[in-house]
Parts: structure tokens; sequence; C-alpha cells
């Protein structure tokens, strides 16, 4: 099929009354005679999303069973993210092994994009939404043990790098192929500064459970800002962060070093109500997740279809910038940037239909259409 007179985000940039080829489960470069063309005149032809950072949606977790796991990729799918890490919680170290497992079958068969460890190896003083009873160091034994469960497909590990073992269990991913992940961390930016040093390169959703940026003691923000090896996750909900926050995170480490990520728990697109997250309760009022115990902000209700659209309206992002942010970055990240995240002749046909007002009207995953516009 053809998809034509769309405004297409290409990684040159914009090009008005564009047009995409999709052949089989590719992007193709050229249309014979007979293709289907469908007109997409006064929309925005994106790439499909792509979330390196989610624990679940649509009322269910990737800490749940295969049933609830699929329903939680299904429902972020229909929002736009056809490439989905799915993250744990902390949680007992054995429960933690046995979903990794489970996690990587579903990564093996192209349903997941991997597996992001969230816990338990981060501090008590910045644990945010994880049971504190259930952490423990980073013992590099511990860390090749969830590593090692997951096959092959763990993809990042979130660590508190200042805690006994975590520099050691930094350069053991790095050399494993795993990201390692500075995040609920109660760092210095000396200590931070070592973490990057040693092959950190990520910041897990950046301001959020950790020290706050000071003129005397900066901490790790501003360690993790400076650094143009560190690709820093945000989370675009208007709840996480302040507009000012964003806009100095953006501005200094630019759409190349940014990922949008939703942290989602499970009730992204599903709605209020009580949750469980991990072992902690969590009651969802007006889209905000906190915790019952302590009122803890815990994870957010986010698609990335919001998150798009709030950057480009909300936060005056060109919408270049925000493809990049929610698609090449993060793809590139993982490895997968010869596959996904840009719309190029012979990557996957993951692409999301907008309309003009940014809302979206359409999903296709490997050719196939997720949610379908309808448009003839």
């Amino acid at each position: 099929m053809v998809l034509t007179g769309a405004n297409v985000i290409l990684p040159t940039g914009t090009v008005e009354g564009g047009h995409v080829v999709v052949e089989g489960r590719k992007i193709a470069g050229a249309a014979p005679e007979n293709a289907h063309r469908i007109d997409l005149t006064g929309h925005y032809v994106v790439p499909g999303f792509v979330d390196i950072h989610n624990h679940g949606g649509g009322g269910a977790s990737f800490s749940g069973p295969v049933d609830a796991v699929q329903t939680a990729i299904r429902t972020h799918r229909r929002h736009g993210t056809t490439t989905l890490v799915a993250s744990t919680v902390t949680d007992d170290m054995d429960l933690l092994v046995r979903q990794a497992g489970l996690l990587s079958e579903l990564a093996e068969q192209g349903d997941l994009a991997g597996v992001h460890f969230e816990g338990p190896f981060i501090s008590p003083c910045r644990k945010g939404a994880h049971s504190e009873g259930l952490l423990r160091d980073p013992d590099p034994a511990q860390v090749r043990k969830l590593i090692d469960a997951a096959r092959g497909q763990a993809k990042m590990v979130t660590l508190a790098t200042e805690l006994p073992g975590g520099i050691d269990s930094v350069r053991l991913l790095a050399e494993h192929g795993v990201i390692a992940a500075v995040g609920h961390t109660d760092a210095t930016y000396e200590q931070t500064v070592e973490a990057i040093e040693a092959g950190a390169t990520v910041a897990t959703h950046l301001f959020n459970a950790m020290p706050a940026l000071g003129h005397r003691s900066p901490g790790p923000i501003a360690a993790l800002l400076e650094d143009e090896r560190v690709t820093v996750e945000l989370i675009n909900d208007g709840v996480h962060l302040h507009p000012a926050a964003l806009e100095l995170a953006f501005r200094h480490a630019g759409a190349h070093r940014v990922a949008f990520i939703t942290d989602a728990m499970d009730a992204a697109g599903f709605g209020d109500g009580r949750y469980d997250l991990g072992p902690l309760a969590v009651d969802v009022t007006d889209g905000v997740a906190r915790l019952v115990e302590g009122g803890s902000i815990a994870g957010s209700t986010l698609t990335l279809d919001r998150a798009f659209k709030r950057a480009v309206t909300v936060d005056r992002i060109s919408v270049e910038d925000a493809v990049t942010a929610l698609s090449t970055t993060p793809a590139r990240l993982l490895g997968m940037a010869d596959t996904v995240g840009s719309l190029e002749p012979g990557k996957d046909a993951d692409l999301v239909l907008l309309d003009e007002n940014f809302d979206l009207k359409g999903v296709m995953r490997k050719g196939d259409w997720v949610v379908d516009p309808q448009l003839g």
C-alpha cells in the first residue's frame, strides 16, 4: 500500500504531501503501479513509538502472568508504541528470576523488545514506589543472576550506583551489553561521574527519585545532563516534571539524548481505581498514581501518544524533535536503529498516523494495522 498526501516525518525533516510505501512487513522505496493508495492529506505520519521504560497498562502488569503481559502490550500498541521494553519492579529475587524467564520468551517471539529491571538494586533513600524491605545492594553476582535469567533479552538495569557493588555491577552490565541506568539514587555528583566512567549510559526518569539539582551540591542531575554519553529518560505527563524542568533537560541534552518514556503502571489506558504495583497498593485519582501508604508518586498512567501531543502542543517542541525523542533516540539506545525508529526503506513498517491536532488516528506495526484509520 502507499500512504499519500501526509506530512511525513523523515530523519531529514518533514516532507509535506509525502508518501510512505509499505510492502509486506517493511517500508519500501518505490511502489508498484497496482499498489493500494490511501489518501492521508492533512495528517502526520511518524515512526512507531519506542518505550524503554514501562510497567504495564490496560489494567495489567508486566509482573503478571502471560495473559496480563499480553494485555499490557496490546494496550500500548493501540496508543502507538510499536516497540516496547517491559519493566519489572522490586520484588523477591526468585520471583524476578521467574518473571524474567516469562518476559524473555515474549521477547524471543518478537512481542517485546527486551526486559528492564528497575530494582531491587536501588537506594532506600530514593525508593519511590518500591518496597523497602525487598531492596538490596547491587551485588554483581545477583545482578548477573537476573541478566542470565533473561536469556540475552535483558536490555537495562536501573541501579543506585553509589551502593556497595554498584560500580562493579555497572562494569558487569557493560561487559554483557546491558544498559546500566543510574536511578533511584542518592549519589553525589562525583559518585555519578564515577558511574558514567564505569559505563553507565542512561538516567532513569531524570529528576525523579534522585537528589535535586543544587548550586553547591549539583548531585546526579548535573553529571547526567552534562555527559554526551548519557541518554536521559523524561516522563512528559505534566505530573512528574514541571515544564521548566523538562525544558531545561531537553534544551541541554538535545533530542538526540532524550528518551521520552511512560513509566506506565497498570492504570495506563484503563482508568482510575485501586491497583497493585508489585507488592504495593496504588490509588489512581484523576490519572495520577500514588502509593496508598505514604502517597509517593507510583509511576504514571501515560501513553506515548499523549506524551507526543503534549511535547508539540504544550512544550512547543518541534514535531521533528518529538519524533527523535519518542522513536529515534530510544531505538538507537536499544541497538535497534537498523529496524525501527525512523521511516526509511528496509525498516519495519511501524508507524503512527496523527491528525492535524496530533490526536492518534492509526497505528501500523510490521505492515499490519493495529488501529485502522479506515480512510479508504
